[in-house]
């Protein structure tokens, strides 16, 4: 079979043709160079065989990167998967994105019990700045090919209708605006539908900018779940006590020998984390 014609297999089951352009693009987004990418594009492309998974694809790519780029390129290749790893309650997930929400001026409260109009509704996430004001459902998945589908989308807006519509209380945050924000894709119909209600969206790459990726990039707050120096294990103890970012180690390794982690790993992965956690990369 010609290599222009392999097709491989999604994480949601769905089957493509291979192109290697797509893995440029996210090779590029990480930070490798341009020798570096060449040279792992000329390795899966002479690897590649039909039915071969993207989770395949996706981690000798990931190897590749760890024998010839520094760490932090690594770990920003493997985001969406740190990002997977938060789970498996999402409760860490729903902290990520709060801190993404701080991160760019908002106040941000988490599981805020609230009355709307019709009905008293648990908002995952309310964020409030001088000049905006929105409530956000936070869908987590731990697989990466789940997708978020349109009955999620309509009940999303139901609720957020029902919110914006309630009277405003003197000194409670009210709720303008909905938004739905999940750590991997939507299907067509849900984006469909959100776009057509006005319901703001944001997934793992949509929309197009502003997406999960992005804000990730324009925060600097990446997952600990993406330091390479550690085991799943010790990332777990990790998450286990809300450190959830990398900046909750970068700082000193002294919070990475209390769970247990030895001295020259902890500096080893502070120094990652400083590397890592800095805003305005481009990813």
């Amino acid at each position: 079979m010609e290599k222009s014609n392999v097709t491989i297999v999604k994480a949601d089951g769905e089957r493509e043709v291979f192109d290697p352009a797509k893995l440029e693009r996210s090779l590029t987004r990480a930070g490798a160079g341009k020798e570096t990418i060449a040279e792992i594009s000329k390795h899966i492309v002479s690897e590649i065989h039909d039915g071969m998974s993207t989770h395949e694809i996706y981690s000798r790519a990931f190897d590749y990167l760890r024998e010839k780029e520094v760490r932090p390129v690594a770990a920003r290749y493997s985001l969406k998967r740190a990002i997977l790893a938060l789970g498996p309650s999402g409760f860490p997930f729903e902290d990520f994105v709060s801190e993404i929400f701080r991160a760019k001026g908002y106040e941000v409260m988490t599981g805020v019990m609230t009355k709307g109009k019709c009905a008293e509704h648990e908002v995952d996430l309310i964020a409030t700045s001088e000049k905006d004001s929105f409530g956000a459902e936070v869908k987590f998945h731990n697989s990466p090919g789940m997708k978020t589908d349109l009955k999620v989308a309509l009940y999303v807006r139901a609720r957020f209708v029902d919110l914006a519509e309630a009277p405003e209380k003197k000194g409670e945050k009210h709720v303008e605006r909905g938004m739905l924000i999940t750590n991997t894709k939507f299907t067509g119909n849900a984006i469909e539908y959100g776009n057509c209600v006005g319901l703001t969206m944001i997934g793992w790459n949509y929309p197009e900018k502003g997406n999960l990726q992005d804000l990730v990039a324009e925060t600097g707050l990446h997952p600990i779940t993406c330091l390479t120096t550690l085991s799943e294990s010790e990332k777990q103890r990790l998450l286990e006590d809300k450190l959830v970012l990398c900046r909750s180690i970068k700082g000193g390794a002294s919070v990475l020998t209390e769970h247990g982690i030895t001295p020259e790993k902890a500096a080893e992965a502070m120094r990652e984390a400083q590397d890592l956690c800095t805003s305005g990369v481009t990813m």
